[in-house]
């Protein structure tokens, strides 16, 4: 892969077939419109998602278009700006929002973008990240902190998930319960901890994955196989349940689990994809007044803030990185993230050529 750029191609990691696998292609560069802002991808991370469109399960089928190029987490520098693009310039650090929302529904012009009913999102319905160049609109453009590590923005996309479901909700001195420790569950637990939380009780089946919820901050793991949630709360003296509840898994049985262990009037951010036909305990949710709610994508831009200066103010989420690869070697990536022995998994694009 020794091409160099001059015949308007590049290198792009594109769902070729529909079968599982990911393939490396030359792609046409796209072309930058009047409002867009053109971005050389330094990083790139994997995502659940991109997991899916490799395994090509159910979701993928339905959804992903194949010569569809993937990925949605990345940083890279600017390259060229559209003529009506004011305050990015080429050389400048970036990351990008990844739903493109339509601006003019009802919660667009309210300014609650995350509810766009519209929304489209790169490396999903239009193409993404893997890739040497992405275009998007000027509207979407994060500009990075030169003195925030490179290789973290590369992952605000999912960093952005946790804090949108944590921050929902009051956590100084409350009890948190997180289903799920996948990358996003383990980030919400350090920003749970952060935010002032007393228990912050993080529950997968996965052993990897919950030393990894220890070293981001949880200050209880249970492994499913191997103990009860009832069991860890007597031994922590919790009477009366889980203020708040972060349900990071999809999982039916976890969501089950959750709202049998919340306080009265407890709170939870329900940002796992549950199956279809998922049912919940309905009569339990209405007699204990639980309050649920739907978390999708990033508050645009209150989240971004709040991530930056977080990490600003000394939250340390840089343990959840624990495979770099080069972009050539993209399949170990994506076997690291099949395994579940992976928190985070960057590719790095520099060496592309």
């Amino acid at each position: 892969m020794n091409m160099q750029n001059d015949d308007g191609q590049m290198w792009a990691l594109v769902k070729e077939k529909p079968e599982v696998g990911l393939w490396m292609k030359r792609v046409p560069i796209p072309e930058v419109g009047p409002n867009d802002v053109k971005i050389k991808i330094h990083k790139t991370a994997i995502c659940g998602t991109d997991v899916h469109i490799y395994e090509w399960n159910q979701w993928a089928q339905d959804t992903i278009p194949i010569g569809l190029t993937a990925g949605h987490e990345y940083v890279g520098e600017v390259v060229e700006v559209g003529a009506g693009v004011r305050g990015y310039k080429p050389g400048d650090l970036v990351s990008g929002e990844g739903h493109i929302t339509c601006g003019k529904c009802r919660n667009c012009l309210e300014g609650h973008k995350e509810n766009c009913r519209d929304a489209k999102g790169v490396g999903v319905n239009r193409n993404g990240a893997f890739a040497e160049y992405l275009v998007i609109p000027h509207v979407n453009v994060w500009p990075c902190n030169p003195n925030i590590p490179e290789e973290l923005y590369s992952i605000f996309d999912p960093f952005g998930n946790a804090t949108h479901s944590a921050l929902y909700y009051d956590l100084i001195g409350e009890d948190v319960l997180i289903t799920g420790a996948g990358p996003i569950g383990c980030m919400a637990a350090a920003i749970a901890k952060f935010a002032g939380a007393r228990h912050v009780v993080v529950t997968d089946f996965n052993p990897y994955r919950l030393d990894l919820a220890k070293k981001l901050g949880a200050t209880h793991t249970i492994n499913l196989k191997e103990e009860r949630l009832d069991d860890v709360m007597k031994k922590i003296g919790m009477a009366e349940g889980f203020d708040v509840g972060l349900e990071m898994s999809g999982n039916p049985g976890g969501l089950s689990d959750m709202i049998h262990h919340m306080k009265h009037g407890g709170h939870i951010s329900l940002l796992g994809l549950q199956p279809k036909d998922s049912q919940i305990d309905l009569e339990t949710v209405i007699f204990n007044g639980l309050v649920l709610r739907g978390i999708y994508g990033r508050k645009v831009w209150d989240t971004w803030y709040k991530m930056s200066t977080m990490i600003q103010a000394g939250l340390d989420i840089s343990p959840i990185i624990t495979h770099r690869f080069d972009i050539q070697d993209y399949q170990k990536g994506f076997d690291a993230m099949v395994s579940g022995q992976a928190g985070k998994v960057i590719l790095n694009w520099e060496n592309i050529n």
